[in-house]
């Protein structure tokens, strides 16, 4: 049981990341018709073909409900199959199987997954900033009355993101040991890779072991170059029957294999922090695709820390259990290396388009595997294996992609 490939990503569109002072504002609903009109002239279809769309919810600007109906709307088609995605970073993996599954059992013909992050205008009083900059300011996302986060963990100083991982990679630093130097190879080998993408935040940037280990400490033991910067942007791929995937005259890219888990919000109850979600997404994955870590050409891996992307190697079965430290000493992550890695940059130097973040890891699979990854480009490139993680190791997804 599983996707049997019939569903093709063919198309994609992403703004170029940019600081939020800096970025033009569009509303939410203005950046869906501009995304989706982009990935559709890439994969060389018409709005008139668009029959399935999937986004975002509760991250969107002008609505809380009835999201997809408005975008559809909006954008003048009307939808068989409709969904809104709520996996913080997992969203857009979440979003490209859920495509695919729909796309299998016939419930439509070709489907826009979209997530604008750019920042949309606001008007004065507007109650739904308020929510958020709140959030914002105590540093969580549930700080409601009621809310086991806001009870239990920001009273006590566990503060979003980075105290999460932190947190993460201390209990990884206790069982296993800590190779500092080892985990900023991560970090200087995608920012290579960025340095050859001119879209990339960081592009023309290099750095060293020594400049991530000389960098800010932000929460012990994670530095500064460890960890992702906030950037506004947004993506868009679209998916399609394969009769219909030949139309833009790109190669189109199979979805063979997914996995989804969610284990908890907080890594305050996670029954064993070293035990992430990506393990059961991944070995689900390979399984549907029939194939395993080691026939995979190059590896997109949602990367919002470094600890993010040693613990996804280690539980996706690249390498064993706490072999991790091992393996990064001994591989080249570059594009020009043994192990192919975030060929884009990662969104540690792409830059973490908001929700969107995780679209660049698919959209960079599906550019490297149809061979339109330009400087960075990939030798062997038919086959590759993409993550998506939301919250703080909370709820993660994987995706095998396969070149036709």
């Amino acid at each position: 049981m599983g996707l049997k490939g019939q569903a093709l990503l063919v198309g994609a569109a992403q703004y170029k990341p940019e600081k939020y002072a800096t970025a033009p504002q569009m509303f939410h609903l203005e950046q869906v018709a501009d995304l989706a009109t982009q990935a559709l002239d890439d994969a060389g279809l018409e709005l008139s073909d668009v029959d399935g769309l999937i986004t975002v919810g509760p991250q969107f600007h002008e609505a809380g409900m009835f999201v997809p109906a408005m975008a559809g709307e909006y954008l003048g088609v009307r939808l068989n199959f409709a969904e809104v995605v709520d996996l913080g970073g997992a969203s857009s993996v979440g979003m490209v199987w859920r495509a695919a599954a729909a796309i299998e059992l016939g419930m439509c013909d070709t489907v826009v997954c979209v997530i604008p992050s750019r920042m949309a205008p606001t008007a004065p009083n507007d109650d739904h900033m308020a929510e958020v900059m709140k959030a914002s300011r105590y540093g969580g996302h549930s700080t409601r009355f009621g809310a086991p986060e806001a009870e239990m963990d920001l009273p006590y100083g566990h503060m979003a993101q980075n105290t999460g991982y932190a947190m993460i990679a201390q209990r990884y630093a206790a069982i296993h040991g800590y190779d500092a130097a080892a985990l900023a190879r991560i970090a200087v080998d995608q920012r290579f890779n960025a340095c050859h993408n001119p879209q990339a935040m960081f592009y023309g940037q290099p750095i060293t072991v020594d400049d991530v280990l000389a960098s800010r400490m932000v929460a012990e033991p994670l530095r500064m170059l460890e960890i992702v910067m906030p950037v506004a942007g947004g993506g868009a791929v679209v998916l399609t029957r394969d009769d219909k995937a030949r139309r833009g005259g790109h190669r189109g890219v199979r979805v063979i294999g997914c996995g989804e888990h969610v284990q908890s919000k907080s890594p305050t109850y996670a029954a064993d922090m070293l035990a992430t979600p990506i393990g059961p997404a991944s070995r689900r994955a390979f399984a549907m695709a029939g194939l395993t870590p080691a026939d995979m050409h190059m590896a997109q891996i949602y990367d919002c820390y470094t600890i993010t992307v040693l613990l996804t190697l280690e539980d996706a079965g690249f390498c064993a259990k706490g072999e991790g430290m091992r393996f990064l000493r001994e591989h080249d992550f570059t594009f020009k290396g043994d192990f192919p890695m975030n060929t884009h940059g990662g969104q540690l130097s792409f830059g973490q388009t908001g929700s969107a973040g995780g679209m660049t890891q698919v959209i960079e699979a599906l550019h490297q595997i149809q061979g339109r990854a330009g400087a960075r480009q990939l030798a062997r490139h038919d086959l590759a294996y993409v993550s998506g993680t939301g919250g703080v190791m909370s709820e993660q997804g994987a995706l095998i992609l396969q070149g036709v």
